[in-house]
Parts: structure tokens; sequence; C-alpha cells
């Protein structure tokens, strides 16, 4: 079965930071996967091909919030993505790479959540940030 984004999160192009949702466990955990390409419009300056730091943060936030969205007492209700705990940053990515986003849900009670998200390129952790989220009641 395969899933869809927008079947998650309300954002849409271009605030849709996510391609494609690899498996989700609502309440728990959610993966996802970014494929960079150089259409993508935060490259529209030309010279500068590298991803900036907040974009993959903001496609870290929205896995999270799929893991939220998933769980049927918060469908349809809107998730915010609430800061950043702390967040490192291992190496840079460009137009090209394949992009595996995974956030693990730590705590999760009544409108506060808080997750561990990391970001893989060929299975090493290039990215890691503690993300807190606020769920609309």
């Amino acid at each position: 079965m395969e899933l869809n984004v927008n079947d998650f999160i309300p954002q849409r192009y271009p605030f849709e930071m996510i391609d494609k949702i690899v498996a989700v466990t609502p309440g728990e955990k959610a993966e996802a996967q970014k494929n960079l390409t150089t259409n993508e419009w935060y490259f529209a300056n030309g010279n500068q091909f590298t991803l900036p730091h907040p974009i993959i943060i903001e496609s870290l936030a929205q896995t999270g919030v799929v893991a939220i969205l998933a769980m049927p007492e918060h469908r349809g209700h809107n998730v915010f993505f609430g800061g950043i705990k702390q967040a490192e940053f291992y190496s840079e990515m460009r137009p090209g790479d394949v992009l595996q986003l995974k956030v693990s849900l730590t705590k999760l009670k009544r409108n506060v959540g808080v997750g561990h998200g990391v970001v893989l390129r060929d299975g090493t952790v290039i990215v890691a940030a503690d993300l807190m989220f606020a769920i609309e009641a």
C-alpha cells in the first residue's frame, strides 16, 4: 500500500517538503523520503546548490507531523512546528541526494509533542535534531 503525503499533511507545493512517506506508526514514528533536484525552488538563485538548513528542519518537522496526524484522534487537526531543541548538521545536501527522514516521537501528551529526527544519506546520519510540536486542541 502506497502512502500519499497529501493524505497526512495539509502542506502543498511549494511548502510540501517531503516527496514520499515510506512508513508510519501512528503516534510513534514516521519515515519519509526527499529526492533533491536542481528544480527545487530553494535552488533558484543558481549559484548555491546546498540545501538550506531551515528547509531540512521543516522536512523533518513534516515527517513528525505525519506520525501525529496518522492517529485517529488527531486526524484533521492542525499540528504546528513548535521549535528546535537542538540540531546538528554533519554534511551538506545537494541535488542528486536521496534523503531518508526518520522521526520518532519521544513524548506525546495532550497538545504537545517532542520527537527526535535524523536525516540519512546512503545510510549515514547527516542531520540529527530534537523537535517540538503543538497540536491544535
